[in-house]
């Protein structure tokens, strides 16, 4: 989250709190798509219904409803065999300039990212949301700890990921993911 918010700031945009409530709401979010990538990007994506994120997502996470936030961006994407953390961010996420206008708008206060196989396998869905929530009020866990989801793994929860790779981390997952944006983006001269 560092190279991101250091990224977001050279743009002129202000840095994110990394919120784990959002990230496993961001868990929640790809399982809806119930392992079909058709449903993801294009005219016709599917998106979850609002009522989803009260009755379904933060129940699952262990967000308390009250504190769910408004989402003020998304970039999800859709692969039907695994790719490495960078390649996701670079290659699936960040696919055109409406995905650099999100990653750098101003309306974000958080951000939470997470990945998931279907059924612990392909496709695998790889998701960001972001929130202009206010950090430590919007999408609390109760108890101050997130449900873990399987399989998937989602920023802050600070566990194995279970369904794209046993040693993959999500924070890892980030970091390298904001590495390889920094260095597309700078090679594109952006």
């Amino acid at each position: 989250m560092a190279a991101l918010n250091s990224n977001r700031t050279a743009h002129k945009s202000s840095t994110l709190y990394s919120n784990p409530g959002l990230a496993c709401v961001a868990l929640q979010y790809v399982k809806a798509y119930q392992g079909d990538c058709d449903e993801v990007g294009g005219p016709n994506a599917k998106k979850p219904a609002e009522g989803e994120f009260a009755e379904t997502f933060a129940p699952n996470c262990g967000v308390e409803v009250k504190t769910l936030g408004p989402i003020t961006g998304r970039l999800l994407g859709c692969e039907t065999k695994y790719v490495k953390p960078d390649e996701a961010f670079s290659g699936i996420l960040m696919k055109n300039s409406k995905s650099v206008e999100i990653l750098y708008s101003k309306n974000h206060t958080e951000v939470g990212a997470a990945v998931s196989g279907s059924d612990g396998g392909s496709p695998y869905f790889w998701c960001v949301l972001f929130s202009n929530g206010t950090s430590n009020s919007s999408f609390v866990l109760e108890g101050g700890v997130a449900k873990i989801s399987r399989p998937g793994c989602f920023s802050g929860a600070n566990d194995q990921c279970n369904g794209a790779n046993a040693l993959f981390k999500i924070p890892i997952l980030v970091s390298v993911a904001v590495g390889a944006l920094i260095f597309s983006l700078s090679s594109l001269g952006v």
